[in-house]
């Protein structure tokens, strides 16, 4: 195996283009686990630790520029008010050994469905920025899970950034384990209410061959939102809606019998994952509204 250690973003892409079956390697959380159980054998490694742009971000106007190895420890730290959801979800990461040294993009790279970042991005709604010494390109994350533990990267193609929108409304992640830590997803489920567009968007983990979005579910209650005039009048959602949500999203799963759980349970924690963020996420936004409106002087 050789290791390829560039010192420059434009040299990581001309090492692979070079050799295209390079496996990128930063936080080395995921990779390093594979190689060591003699699960991979790549013929090139290349790091990536020593390109500083990796490890920025940028707080725009209206979306966050995160670098693909931003740390977790520093989106808890200082993205939680931007990026709430993805905040949360790094809080469940591992150890504060592995969240120091492992980002988003190697999650995003080895596109597990148990990946802790997964569901907070797709209800997000990120975009990953990916790069070649053919060009860059942006491709959204609803688009970016092609299989199990495959992605729409090129062979020539690394990881650079991924813009996130500012959350613009309360966001929640919640993820079943076999224990409080270091563990992987039996499944996971995010949810982002985003008001300025009246509408819901979901992601769900390690329950399906990919990451997904539970779509039904959100046109269900988008509508169901909408209909009841909730978004305005800022009333309690009805059990029922709530009831329905959490069936739309378990039928929104796909899962597999394994060493962590049965098909059936996930399915089964997926539907009460999603009643409970929904509960969570619509609370706090009730009360974000009758505070605006006790600012601007509504009874």
């Amino acid at each position: 195996m050789d290791f390829l250690r560039p010192a420059s973003w434009e040299e990581a892409l001309a090492a692979k283009a070079e050799h295209p079956t390079a496996v990128p390697i930063a936080g080395g959380t995921d990779v390093m686990v594979e190689i060591n159980f003699d699960h991979r054998r790549p013929e090139y490694l290349l790091d990536l630790n020593r390109i500083g742009d990796l490890y920025e971000w940028e707080v725009g106007e209206d979306t966050v520029r995160l670098g693909a190895s931003v740390p977790y420890t520093k989106i808890m730290e200082n993205l939680r008010a931007e990026l709430p959801g993805l905040a949360l979800a790094s809080h469940t990461v591992a150890s504060p050994q592995i969240r120091n040294r492992g980002g988003v993009g190697g999650n995003l790279g080895t596109a597990s469905p148990a990946g802790d970042a997964h569901p907070a991005l797709l209800a997000a709604g990120a975009e990953v920025e990916v790069e070649s010494v053919r060009g860059s390109r942006r491709i959204p994350i609803d688009e970016f899970y092609t299989g199990v533990k495959r992605n729409a990267l090129q062979s020539d193609e690394l990881i650079r950034a991924v813009h996130i929108k500012k959350a613009d409304g309360p966001q929640q992640f919640s993820k079943v384990g076999t224990r409080n830590a270091m563990v992987i997803a039996v499944c996971a489920f995010g949810l982002a209410l985003h008001p300025e567009t009246r509408t819901v968007r979901t992601g769900i983990g390690s329950a399906a061959p990919t990451p997904v979005r539970a779509k039904a579910a959100e046109e269900f209650l988008n509508a169901a939102l909408e209909e009841g005039g909730f978004w305005d009048n800022g009333k309690i959602i009805t059990p029922s809606v709530a009831k329905q949500f959490a069936e739309l999203c378990s039928a929104a799963c796909n899962p597999i019998d394994d060493v962590r759980g049965t098909a059936s349970y996930r399915r089964h924690a997926v539907g009460v994952m999603a009643r409970r963020t929904l509960t969570w996420t619509w609370e706090s936004y009730r009360g974000t509204e009758r505070a605006a409106h006790r600012e601007g002087g509504v009874a």
